[in-house]
């Protein structure tokens, strides 16, 4: 299969670390206006194929593809401009205010001279979007872990990018934050058009979150759909080995997970 002409698109991945096959033959379409979650137990591969799709890992077989253009043919700079990474657990050691902090999601798009007018109206409109207005003049390594991934979320939005790529961008959020962070990736594909990936281990919020849940298990795409479609008893007893359910809520399908499968 040829890689789609619009979109981002994966085809047949293949990532080996030592001995093991980290991706094992990943094809996937990803297209924009839509929130998608990856799911699937540690070590299932979702951090690797998330930075393949985000050019900063090339797999060892197969290929990544932005609108038909193989991201590995892209200058870096380029790639920045249509892709944000948010990585898992980053380092973050410059003792800077968290506005110089989302700034830094403008270095694509920057200008010879510095942060002209319109990054700066990029910066606060993503610290705006974010809720972190009261920590702008915060030095960000003085932040909490929650406090840190609502920053993280700003540099990212501050780029104008495309395409967000989160791995795992709701961890240390409080239940309140994670679902305004969940309602700003929906905005930004439903109202922005953007492609929003995320990788997460909440299940029933990415139940909830997404239009579409890949579940993958051992390098390999077990299932692939909406939510409903994708979480089935059958399909969670055999990526996480736990007996679980869907249930219908007021705000959409709730997983109930109820032990390990026997």
């Amino acid at each position: 299969m040829k890689p789609s002409n619009k979109g981002l698109s994966a085809r047949d991945l293949h990532v080996r670390l030592g001995e093991r096959d980290v991706l094992d033959g990943v094809f996937l379409d990803f297209a924009p206006g839509m929130v998608t979650a990856i799911v699937g137990p540690n070590g299932a591969g979702k951090s690797t194929l998330l930075s393949c799709l985000a050019g900063l890992r090339r797999p060892d077989v197969g290929v990544v593809a932005l609108d038909g253009v193989q991201l590995a043919t892209l200058p870096s700079k380029a790639r920045a401009r249509r892709i944000a990474f948010l990585p898992q657990s980053p380092e973050i050691s410059w003792a800077v205010d968290v506005r110089t902090f989302v700034g830094l999601g403008r270095i694509p798009r920057q200008g010879a001279f510095g942060l002209g007018r319109e990054d700066e109206a990029a910066v606060e409109e993503a610290i705006d979007a974010t809720g972190i207005e009261a920590l702008a003049e915060r030095v960000i390594t003085t932040l909490s872990g929650g406090e840190r991934a609502r920053a993280l979320i700003a540099r990212a939005l501050a780029g104008w990018t495309d395409w967000i790529l989160a791995d795992e961008p709701l961890t240390g959020l409080d239940l309140g934050h994670a679902f305004d962070a969940v309602d700003l990736f929906r905005h930004l594909a439903e109202g922005q058009g953007k492609g929003v990936v995320v990788t997460l281990h909440d299940l029933p919020l990415a139940a909830r979150a997404a239009d579409r849940v890949i579940v993958l298990g051992e390098g390999r795409v077990l299932a692939d759909g909406a939510p409903l479609e994708a979480l089935t008893p059958e399909v969670l007893a055999k990526a996480y080995g736990v007996e679980a359910r869907m249930i219908d809520g007021a705000g959409g399908p709730i997983l109930d997970v109820v032990g390990r499968a026997r």
